[in-house]
């Protein structure tokens, strides 16, 4: 009889335990979220002539998140970005970074960028991928928040998310600059990225 009460005890202990872990197993659900091109932006600014900055953005692109929404965790982030896209609001320029001084985008038809860690202290997530672009794949850190997360009118949920990141031009091969009769450079070699993406959870 003792023998059957330890047993029914046990059992109970291990049934409780299973039931306290449920909750937590539950609210686990990471998610395929892909961007939202028709709301995102994929913007860089460069220093011109010293003096200032050129800004442009890339227009055609499609990729992905992997986020639990309920722990805001991040587990992958895919990106790949047509680079003949590119949009700076002046032709003669635009043409000028696909050939091969800058883009090179007959050779190198696509960006791609894909997540290898994620970090998140407090709000901020710091993000390290690999960036291939030319043909050279670097590692380049992205800093950013979710902004938040809703359903629209039609039934979708719909994430938000900023980032900034920096990377250096002459290390994907682009070399080409000119010097000024100040001394100074036309073009600077630090890319400022900034990022504002929406994305879709698939259903």
């Amino acid at each position: 009889m003792n023998m059957n009460r330890s047993r029914v005890w046990i059992q109970s202990i291990i049934m409780m335990s299973f039931l306290a872990l449920c909750p937590l197993s539950l609210q686990a659900e990471t998610a395929h979220w892909d961007i939202d091109p028709d709301h995102s932006l994929i913007e860089f600014r460069v220093a011109h002539m010293v003096i200032s900055k050129t800004s442009g953005r890339f227009l055609n692109y499609r990729g992905f998140v992997e986020l639990d929404a309920n722990a805001k965790t991040i587990t992958a982030i895919e990106a790949t970005i047509n680079a003949d896209s590119i949009n700076t609001n002046h032709e003669k320029r635009d043409g000028h970074l696909r050939n091969a001084d800058f883009l090179d985008v007959k050779q190198f038809p696509t960006i791609t960028y894909t997540m290898k860690t994620a970090q998140k202290e407090g709000e901020t997530y710091k993000v390290v991928g690999n960036l291939t672009l030319r043909g050279v794949t670097k590692e380049v850190t992205l800093t950013g928040m979710l902004n938040g997360i809703t359903k629209d009118p039609w039934g979708n949920t719909r994430a938000g998310f900023t980032a900034d990141g920096k990377l250096n031009r002459k290390d994907f091969g682009m070399v080409w600059n000119k010097t000024l009769d100040t001394g100074g450079l036309v073009v600077g070699d630090d890319v400022h990225i900034h990022l504002d993406i929406e994305c879709i959870k698939a259903k």
